[in-house]
């Protein structure tokens, strides 16, 4: 059997960190353990990983690719723009139910980040990666359906980004999916309304050259 290669050996680690520290929790999770999670040799380990803070870089960005890959695959076009944001928040938030104890890290994460110098700046960078996420989101979706943000894409990514990552935290802590299902509803309500349509060639009033904001064709 060949030696399987660096990236792959981290990404295996990786995922065992991230139920080690799902199950046992950031602080008591040791380097020995996700190796034993893993079923490798301690050795391995610090080949792969130098240092603690490379381990919790790479489980911060798996955990975020983690969520984000079945939204991207669930932003394909539909009937209206309203419907295909909704089956994108929808996406985010089947993978939040599911996986509960996986959101849970990232918040104790943050936490664990926050309160050691060391590793504060881990947290920022957590934060960043999930507006930069929401960025290409956008991006992604401005190519497969015709649309202009009213307001710039990183500030419409950072406000997507508070509002699930709040959202997210309140149905940890409540377990109340109803109310959740409400909050979405009325975010894509707003995010619709953030958005500029071209207006087809000869509608509008004077010029018709404005674009039409919150406006989708059906």
């Amino acid at each position: 059997m060949g030696r399987m290669p660096l990236a792959d050996r981290r990404r295996q680690l990786t995922e065992a960190a991230i139920r080690a520290m799902t199950r046992d929790g950031v602080a008591r999770t040791t380097t020995r353990s996700i190796a034993a999670e893993a079923g490798l040799s301690l050795s391995v380990f610090h080949y792969c990983f130098d240092s603690k803070q490379a381990l919790l870089e790479s489980v911060i960005e798996t955990i975020t690719e983690h969520c984000i890959r079945v939204v991207r695959e669930a932003l394909r076009p539909r009937a209206t723009l309203h419907e295909t944001i909704r089956a994108g928040f929808q996406a985010y938030w089947d993978h939040v139910v599911a996986n509960p104890g996986e959101h849970m890290l990232t918040y104790e994460l943050t936490q664990y980040a926050v309160r050691q110098s060391d590793f504060a700046h881990l947290a920022r960078r957590q934060y960043r990666l999930y507006s930069d996420t929401y960025g290409a989101l956008i991006d992604q979706l401005r190519t497969v359906m015709d649309f202009e943000p009213a307001v710039p894409t990183e500030v419409l990514a950072r406000y997507l980004a508070a509002m699930t990552d709040g959202l997210t935290l309140r149905f940890l802590v409540l377990g109340d999916e109803e109310a959740a299902s409400e909050v979405l509803d009325m975010i894509t309500d707003h995010v619709t309304g953030l958005v500029r349509v071209p207006v087809p060639r000869g509608a509008g009033t004077h010029g018709g050259g404005d674009a039409l904001k919150g406006q989708w064709p059906t």
